[in-house]
Parts: structure tokens; C-alpha cells; sequence
């Protein structure tokens, strides 16, 4: 069954394309996970994340900067190429500039009937951003329903956080596996896993983590290997985690956005559907640009890191991500005290996994001295 998560993903315009044919209802491209997916699914609509292919591309330069972040310029290109041409809309939670741009540009250029940019605020720590974020809901599910030509029931909105808090809570005992000494599914198979959840039908991804929970529970992998955490920019560079792997080493927990940061917290339902929602992604894990004045994912990071017992973390970027590089030197210095070491390394559309290979080897050496030291 785990099988499936990787097959969504390396097909997933294939999927949404299916999906739509087969219900009769609309897909929905969204840019950050900060949007309120679950607005959309009580709408009826397939909410699929935009993200990158990682193959070296030249399409972007008239319309992007060249130095924003290589996932943004990726994200863009897909688009261009018409990899998404089967979205009725687009829509975004604002949340870096540069991934904003891409929204922007996207729509400027290439044609859907629907977009919509929600302000979702980035001084999540303020007592106003609950009220703010609550009444950009309100004006965000009425602008869905204009689209559609009906009213999201209460009713409608029960269901999907039923449905979504299910999703965070199955992947969640997933990821208490990993707390194993022998962990039952390695990094990259966590990050299929995490990633095509936000492509598929969520009601279709908890059908078949009900079936990869009883799998992993009796599923023994060979060898353990080094314990590592991976922390930083968006990352679904699969590439990357099976080269690393390869070597010996097992990623047991992250913090990403493909990741920990996509299903940590769940939805507290109250009476006031919305503003529990909107409750739900202004305390959740926060990436760097909505973590401040007082800094709670450096905090967040070390725990899962004790938790998970690793012994080493990757920290990567992509390259010109200014919130994720502002973050590092002070991620770095707590890892420090804490006497996990660390390696840095800044990724492109493309990694160079030769390059990389020789710095995470000579990383994992370091690891096992310390083992025999």
C-alpha cells in the first residue's frame, strides 16, 4: 500500500485530471499550505498543490526575477509548460514575496476561470491576526461559493474537518513509527507520503494510510543507520533524500512544509467553524516568515529532534530564500548546544547530487567517530 503515495505523486497531473473527469467538479491549484484547504473540499473541489519538477527550465526569466527562489521560478514553469492545464483556479495564502510573485505572474499569463489571493497574515502572534484571519475566511468562502453557484453548509464544513484532522492524525502515527530504533519506512517513503496528500482526494489518501498503518506495523526493514533530521525550504526533492539514504543514514522526522509543518496541529472544532479553522494555521508549525516577535519553530525543531533521537540535521535552502536563510544561523547555534551537528547545503531547480554526495559522506563519517570516540 505504501506504494501508492509514491505512484500519486510521480502521477499527478495523471490523477487530477482523472479525478475531475470522473466527478464532474473542479481542481483547484494552490501555491502555499497556509491556504485553507478545507474551505475548498467542503466546496467540493480538488485542492492540488503546485510545486516544481526539478528539470532545468529557461521559461521563467521574462516574467520572474532571476534571483527568486529556484521553487518559485519551478513552480511557474510548470504552469508555462501547461503541465496544469486542467486547474479551474488558482489561489494562495500569502505568505513569502517570491511565491506571490508566482501567483501573480500565473495569473497574469496563463488563463483560469477563478483566483483569489487571501491575506493571510504574517504576524501570526498578534491578538488581531485570529479576528483578521477569521473575516478573510468568511469573505473567502463566499467568494468560492460565487464560483461554484452554492452556499458551504455548516454541515459541509463539519465533514471536511473531519476528513482533514483524520488525514493529520493518521499521518501523525505514521511519523510515531519512525520513533523506532528499526523504523518501518524510511525518509523518502515518509515524504511520498506527506507530499501526495496534497494532491489527492483526502478521503482516498486516509483509505490507504489505514491500510500502510497495519502494513508498517509489521514491516521490518534492514539495517538502522544514522538518525537525521531535515529542516528548511519547501523539499520535495526525492533525488536528494534516496541519495542520503543510500549512504547508510535514515531521515526519521523533519520540519518542512512537505512535511511536519503540512498536518502537525488539527483543527479544534467549535461552533464558529471558520475562525477554528483560521485558528488551526495561525498555530501551527510556522515557517520563518510568520515566526516572529517571539521565535517558537526554533523550539518546535530542537523537540522534534530529542524526540526523534537523531544524531545529525541537515539544514537546506533554497537558494535566495531570505526567510529560511535569515533562520539558520540561529537554528545552527541550537542544534550547537544541544550536540547535534549540523551540515548546511543551498538547493537549485536541480540538486547536484555528485557535489552533495562527497559533503553528506564526509558528514556521516564525522557521525560514526563520534560513535567511536
Amino acid at each position: 500500500m505504501i506504494e501508492m503515495f509514491q505512484e500519486w505523486y510521480e502521477n499527478r497531473h495523471q490523477y487530477a485530471k482523472e479525478w475531475k473527469r470522473k466527478n464532474g467538479r473542479k481542481v483547484i491549484g494552490y501555491f502555499c499550505t497556509y491556504v485553507p484547504e478545507e474551505i475548498l473540499h467542503a466546496a467540493g473541489i480538488l485542492p492540488v498543490r503546485i510545486l516544481g519538477s526539478h528539470e532545468p527550465q529557461d521559461m521563467t526569466e521574462p516574467h520572474i526575477f532571476g534571483m527568486f527562489c529556484p521553487f518559485c521560478r519551478d513552480c511557474l514553469a510548470q504552469g508555462l509548460k501547461g503541465r496544469f492545464d486542467y486547474l479551474d483556479g488558482i489561489t494562495i495564502a500569502q505568505s513569502c514575496l517570491h511565491i506571490r510573485q508566482t501567483f501573480t505572474s500565473w495569473d497574469l499569463h496563463i488563463p483560469v476561470e477563478y483566483s483569489y489571493y487571501l491575506p493571510m497574515p504574517n504576524r501570526v502572534q498578534s491578538q488581531r491576526a485570529l479576528p483578521y484571519l477569521t473575516g478573510e475566511l468568511e469573505a473567502f468562502k463566499k467568494s468560492v461559493e460565487g464560483w461554484i453557484g452554492k452556499k458551504i453548509s455548516d454541515a459541509d464544513l463539519d465533514r471536511a474537518i473531519d476528513i482533514y484532522n483524520t488525514n493529520r492524525r493518521l499521518m501523525k502515527e505514521v511519523y510515531d513509527l519512525r520513533k523506532d530504533d528499526n523504523p518501518p519506512l524510511s525518509g523518502v517513503e515518509a515524504m511520498y507520503m506527506v507530499v501526495s496528500s496534497q494532491m489527492v482526494d483526502k478521503e482516498e489518501h486516509n483509505m490507504i494510510l489505514q491500510e500502510t498503518l497495519k502494513e508498517l506495523k509489521g514491516r521490518k526493514r534492514n539495517g538502522g543507520g544514522e538518525r537525521l533530521i531535515i529542516v528548511g525550504s519547501e523539499d520535495d526533492d526525492t533525488e536528494f533524500l534516496k541519495m542520503v539514504e543510500s549512504l547508510g543514514a535514515i531521515f526519521v522526522v523533519d520540519d518542512h512544509c512537505t512535511g511536519t509543518r503540512y498536518f502537525w496541529n488539527e483543527v479544534m472544532p467549535g461552533n464558529n467553524r471558520l475562525e477554528a479553522i483560521a485558528k488551526r494555521y495561525i498555530e501551527r508549525p510556522p515557517c520563518p516568515s510568520k515566526d516572529w516577535e517571539v521565535r517558537t519553530r526554533i523550539p518546535h525543531i530542537i523537540n522534534l529532534a530529542k524526540e526523534y533521537r537523531v544524531k545529525g540535521a541537515i539544514i537546506i535552502q533554497q537558494k535566495f530564500c531570505d526567510p529560511h536563510e535569515l533562520d539558520i544561523p540561529a537554528i545552527e547555534k541550537e542544534f550547537k548546544k544541544v550536540g547535534i551537528p549540523t551540515l548546511f547545503l543551498e538547493f537549485d531547480v536541480t540538486v547536484p547530487v555528485g557535489q552533495f554526495k562527497v559533503r553528506v559522506e564526509a558528514f556521516l563519517e564525522m557521525l560514526r567517530q563520534e560513535d567511536l570516540f
